[in-house]
């Protein structure tokens, strides 16, 4: 959020209406909420682990960074693709984040690459359901009581590539993080 709030200081209107914003957190929440009942690598079960704060403050800071560069990258994609339509760029950046803070979930929850993790069945199913609510929300009629708008192919198309390179991105970050450790 916080370059939401940067970025507001450059757009003629807000990145995201307080609506928006709330329906975002609370569609994340739910397979969030999932974290709590997750499977934990055997792997990791096998030997005792202590805390590093050093290593999970740094942690939290590269995957800032990672997230700010990438939340940079979707803001000039959709200004660039839709301009001055807040109802198309609100909708872009809503579909976007909340895109990528449920991938991102899956990559950091695991040492391990995500796809070689297995998930617990209630967060594997619910972010696969808030994904695909997510993708449909601005086609479906009651859209425009949130803001929404359907947004054309290749606005889509940018997102998809964005959270894709975002989640690449993400992964190899966090496999050099860990390499750093052991």
């Amino acid at each position: 959020m916080i370059s939401m709030a940067a970025v507001s200081l450059f757009l003629p209107f807000l990145p995201m209406l307080a609506k928006q914003v709330l329906l975002n957190n609370f569609l994340s929440d739910i397979p969030a909420m999932g974290i709590a009942g997750d499977h934990v690598d055997r792997e990791w079960e096998s030997t005792p682990h202590r805390w590093d704060i050093g290593f999970v403050r740094n942690f939290m800071i590269v995957f800032g960074l990672v997230s700010t560069v990438f939340d940079m990258l979707t803001f000039g994609v959709l200004w660039k693709l839709v301009g001055d339509t807040p109802e198309l760029f609100r909708t872009g950046w809503f579909v976007e984040s909340l895109l990528t803070e449920l991938f991102i979930i899956f990559v950091i929850r695991t040492f391990k690459p995500f796809y070689q993790s297995r998930p617990g069945r209630f967060l594997r199913w619910s972010a696969m359901a808030i994904v695909f609510v997510t993708v449909l929300l601005p086609y479906l009629p009651m859209a425009s009581l949130m803001g929404f708008r359907p947004l054309p192919p290749a606005v889509m198309g940018a997102i998809f590539l964005i959270c894709s390179l975002y989640l690449a991105v993400s992964e190899s970050t966090k496999r050099m993080l860990y390499r750093k450790i052991h």
